[in-house]
């Protein structure tokens, strides 16, 4: 049914799911006030990625620069291992894109990861916790990662058309019509790219991805109440990028990750204490972002809101959302502080697609827990692998 929603029990209320997300984005430290110089004070707002700092002066980000803080701890680390084979099929400006497929025949399903404050590692995350794994165990043969490569000092001017771009260069490496999923700040940019070559996806899934900025959320207002001279002085302050590591130290992280895993957790079992370092270690090793591509985002998607308002220039074209007419399914978390259920639904109100064609789910989680809760992965993601399946079956039946 399109409007059905899925409950998913997670081991606790729906409001300790929620607390989760702290372990996510990292809640306001007691001990980063005292550690900012005077007059700088720490977000109140629980947001996630680069846009999170905008309630801190200017001046703090420098004063971060000053005393030398903007190196990684783990910059001397291999880097954490994917949990699903794969190889890399394609070497981009923008991203390395992963190949998991077991086989060359079926229809191709590529993830738009979203390209924020961490890894696009979070979707074959670990096992258990794994949209990939969930999607192979539901049959899906051939699927692709669009693995987003943090910013360097050279990717400083890169702009959302080169993400497109390159996401064109990926579709046709794998081969269209691909069936496209977008996670988060993945989905907005899916929905761009389905508008701009409509002939290249023929399924769409957009998982808390924010697309219209007119349906209120708590990220709308932080940037709707920021100057811009704060988000130009975050490009600055890092070169023309915007450090992860720098806007990752005025959040620390909460120790519990059973909520945001939606799974119980041992400190006296070996598997689930590697299970929490992979976690908090993933959490502390963040992406670069490069400056032009960052205040576009700020200014296009979340001030002009120029996607559903039908001003997005895609590569020399304008889109318009009603210009996706392809089957779309809608995923939202209940508890979903960065991109709430309605803003995610409303998505449905500006499309071309029938409204028969759009599936809806609502799982009670935090915005973390969509990718990676155990329990989302278990009831959702299996109905989102079907409904890719669904007219497959329609087909072959036909054909016997």
């Amino acid at each position: 049914m399109a409007d059905e929603e899925i409950v998913v029990e997670a081991g606790g209320t729906q409001d300790a799911v929620q607390q989760g997300a702290w372990a996510h984005m990292g809640k306001p430290s007691d001990k980063t006030s005292s550690r900012l110089p005077s007059g700088a004070a720490p977000p109140h707002d629980p947001m996630q990625w680069p846009l999170a700092a905008m309630k801190v002066a200017t001046d703090a980000m420098f004063w971060w620069l000053d005393q030398g803080n903007g190196r990684k701890a783990s910059d001397d680390r291999p880097p954490l291992p994917w949990t699903t084979p794969n190889a890399v099929a394609l070497e981009l400006t923008t991203m390395r894109l992963r190949d998991f497929s077991r086989s060359r025949i079926g229809r191709p399903v590529l993830i738009c990861g979203p390209y924020a404050l961490h890894s696009t590692l979070l979707a074959d995350f670990a096992p258990g916790h794994s949209i990939i794994e969930r999607l192979q165990q539901s049959g899906h043969e051939r699927i692709f990662l669009t693995d987003w490569r943090s910013a360097s000092a050279d990717m400083r001017f890169l702009a959302i058309d080169q993400y497109l771009a390159d996401l064109n260069v990926a579709v046709d490496e794998i081969g269209a019509p691909v069936d496209l999923i977008g996670l988060c700040q993945g989905g907005w940019l899916s929905l761009v790219y389905a508008a701009r070559f409509p002939g290249k996806v023929r399924r769409l899934v957009l998982a808390g991805a924010p697309v219209d900025a007119s349906v209120d959320s708590g990220l709308v207002r932080l940037v709707g109440s920021a100057p811009q001279a704060a988000f130009e002085g975050i490009v600055e302050s890092g070169g023309g990028i915007v450090r992860g590591a720098h806007i990752l130290r005025f959040w620390s992280r909460a120790s519990d990750t059973a909520l945001v895993l939606q799974r119980s957790l041992s400190q006296e079992a070996p598997a689930d204490r590697e299970l929490h370092e992979r976690f908090v270690r993933w959490h502390d090793e963040t992406v670069d972002l490069p400056g032009t591509y960052y205040l576009q985002v700020v200014n296009w998607i979340y001030r002009e809101n120029r996607i559903a308002n039908g001003t997005f220039v895609a590569l020399g074209r304008t889109v318009h959302p009603e210009d996706v007419s392809v089957p779309v399914f809608l995923l939202a978390g209940a508890d979903d502080e960065i991109v709430p259920a309605p803003q995610a639904m409303a998505t449905a109100l500006r499309l071309g697609t029938p409204a028969a064609q759009i599936e809806r789910a609502v799982v009670p989680s935090s915005h973390l827990g969509l990718y990676l809760g155990g329990q989302t992965l278990a009831t959702a993601w299996p109905r989102i692998a079907g409904w890719l399946q669904a007219d497959r079956a329609v087909s072959v039946a036909a054909r016997l």
